[in-house]
């Protein structure tokens, strides 16, 4: 099993620790419900850390690809069943076109590092400069969305010098270049207080959440996190399957 483990590669250890355990559940070794060896099993077999192990299985399990049990261990997870969105438009655009006001407030636009979560979804390395905007977009007088974007300074580098409450970022990011590849997941989530006081939720109501992201020339260049009142906002689609 060590042999995975190619020190002349640029790519990091937990990534090819990932990689091998996501191999051996494509490839039929290690079906669902089949459980892993424990992090002392694998730092034996591959000669690594603990850390580093613990951090590949802590990001296989944010994506559902394996469960972790307390005190049990760590199994294959069923995979969870996806509907694939054709299209999610921008908000703006389905406020106008129903016949509403749109304004924007800008909460926050100001330059951050990376966390681990952060540089795992840019496929940079930690403490990686990031630009970050955070702005309420109203319908009328009614907050109906929490946008929340992540963009590379390198895509973008005027991207903090915009007036968002007049120019939209979506379009601000497509006037650079249109995405080849967008990556859409929606959730339901439960807000914590400082959301619900953005959105104007009088007490935690379950909301839609959608996690957008774009690539541009091979690389992530942009992540937005949406979050909706779900008693004021829902997604459909219509198509001929």
């Amino acid at each position: 099993m060590s042999q995975i483990l190619d020190k002349t590669k640029t790519i990091a250890r937990y990534e090819q620790v990932k990689a091998f355990i996501i191999e051996r559940i494509d490839c039929g070794e290690w079906k669902v419900g089949h459980r892993l060896p424990s992090e002392h099993e694998f730092v034996e077999q591959l000669g690594i850390s603990r850390m580093t192990i613990h951090r590949a299985l802590r990001e296989l399990t944010a994506e559902g690809i394996v469960r972790r049990a307390q005190g049990v261990g760590t199994f294959v997870a069923q995979p969870a069943k996806r509907v694939e969105l054709l299209e999610i438009r921008d908000i703006i655009d389905d406020i106008v076109a129903s016949g509403h006001q749109h304004r924007a407030e800008v909460i926050a636009v100001e330059t951050v590092r990376a966390d681990s979560d952060l540089a795992t979804a840019f496929e940079q390395r930690p403490g990686t400069r990031l630009f970050r905007s955070l702005i309420v977009h109203y319908e009328d007088d009614v907050p109906l969305q929490l946008e929340e974007r992540y963009v590379s300074p390198h895509f973008a580098p005027d991207y903090l010098e915009q007036d968002f409450t007049r120019i939209n970022p979506h379009r601000h990011l497509y006037g650079i270049a249109g995405p080849e590849e967008i990556e859409h997941v929606v959730f339901a989530v439960t807000p914590p207080q400082d959301i619900c006081t953005l959105l104007q939720l009088d007490e935690p109501e379950a909301c839609l959440q959608l996690m957008r992201r774009t690539w541009v020339d091979g690389r992530v260049v942009m992540k937005g996190i949406f979050t909706y009142s779900g008693n004021r906002y829902s997604f459909g689609g219509r198509y001929r399957p």
